[in-house]
């Protein structure tokens, strides 16, 4: 028993600092593999998935085209998931040359839009984005110059939120700050594991399509860094939308995207092989695989903690943390439509919400249900 909650301890504190340690260690010792950046201006495609997006589509095309890149090298496409609310009428309605809609004949979710958009697309880059994202100045241009290195084949940029009030933002904030420490730590000694659906970049030529069920900012990156092509992350690349500003929302998000990310990571299981993928394995089973059971460790160690109480100090000082930890989450979970929140009950809140979102999404996915269409579920 005691063997098992040292473990459990070991494992916890891998995932949230050893990993990050391990990765500076590694850039540390000199092998990390800088990126070759240069001046390059190649034709580039941005595909913009929207469902519905009356509201924001047009902001969102005058954004891409005030970016600072050619306007004879760039390609916008709207894909359309069968919009009814004027989303395809406002696209045409603004006239644009370069401006085109691929409105889908079915419903079939993000990624089916995006595999019918490859076929078509003309540019030798291609930029996915979301209706909602609105990129800075200098984007797209700071997202292609990574592509000047011959090993880059995915650039992942810099979601941002905008100042809204409510406590979903700032404690996403905080999670956002710790991730982007560990892709740029990723970056410097490899490749960062997965992209981001509001701006990453890829090239063309690397896509491969995929099922309609598969998280495609999760999945393609994964496949082109498999072809043998890095996937880096680009912060002076950033996109902006407005934050979150509701917790129980944020949490649908994220079960969706774990239910996703879960079944995609067991539908290609040889990207976990350290003899086939090196070093970018060990970045999937730490950032990805662990993380995600950190739930099912923090269960097991409530449960044994419980047990070895009356062992050793060392144990009840354990026990007692832990339920500190669960009554400050319980404190948040009360005042979260409040419009402010300690943080001693907003961090353990966002900590246990997130873990609880981590396990919801697995166990829904071992019980067969996935998520295709936008935000609608169903169970295969």
């Amino acid at each position: 028993m005691e063997t098992t909650f040292w473990i459990l301890v070991g494992l916890i504190l891998y995932v949230y600092a050893g990993y990050p340690i391990l990765l500076w260690g590694i850039r540390a010792l000199g092998l990390g593999k800088p990126v070759l950046v240069g001046v390059l201006e190649p034709t580039v495609t941005i595909l913009i998935s929207a469902y519905n997006e009356v509201k924001v589509i047009s902001e969102k095309i005058n954004n891409c085209i005030s970016l600072d890149y050619p306007s004879e090298k760039l390609e916008i496409i709207v894909i359309s998931d069968c919009s009814s609310d004027g989303t395809d009428e406002a696209v045409l309605a603004l006239g644009l040359p370069n401006v085109k809609l691929l409105r889908m004949s079915d419903r079939g979710g993000k990624t089916a839009g995006l595999n019918a958009a490859l076929e078509v697309a003309i540019g030798e880059i291609v930029v996915f984005s979301d209706a909602n994202a609105m990129y800075e100045h200098q984007s797209l241009r700071n997202l292609v110059r990574n592509f000047h290195d011959p090993t880059v084949g995915s650039v992942v940029g810099e979601s941002t939120y905008a100042d809204a009030e409510g406590n979903a933002q700032e404690n996403e904030s905080l999670y956002w700050r710790y991730e982007t420490g560990i892709k740029l730590l990723e970056t410097r000694i490899g490749s960062v594991v997965g992209g981001d659906g509001a701006i990453y970049a890829i090239r063309k030529k690397l896509y491969k399509a995929m099922r309609s069920d598969a998280l495609s900012d999760f999945v393609n990156p994964i496949q082109i860094v498999m072809s043998g092509y890095r996937c880096i992350y680009e912060p002076a690349a950033r996109s902006i939308e407005d934050a979150t500003d509701n917790l129980e929302k944020e949490f649908r998000r994220k079960v969706r995207i774990v239910n996703r990310a879960w079944r995609a990571l067991w539908a290609m299981p040889s990207v976990m092989n350290p003899m086939r993928y090196g070093l970018f394995s060990i970045e999937v089973i730490s950032h990805k695989l662990l993380r995600w059971l950190v739930p099912a460790m923090l269960f097991l160690m409530l449960l044994v903690s419980t047990q070895l109480a009356t062992e050793g100090w060392v144990y009840v000082v354990a026990l007692i943390a832990q339920m500190v930890l669960y009554g400050c989450a319980m404190g948040g979970y009360l005042k979260r439509k409040s419009n402010s929140m300690p943080k001693f009950f907003a961090v353990p809140y966002y900590f246990c919400l997130v873990n609880y979102a981590s396990a919801r999404g697995i166990v829904e996915a071992f019980f067969g249900k996935t998520y295709t269409t936008w935000n609608t579920p169903r169970t295969i």
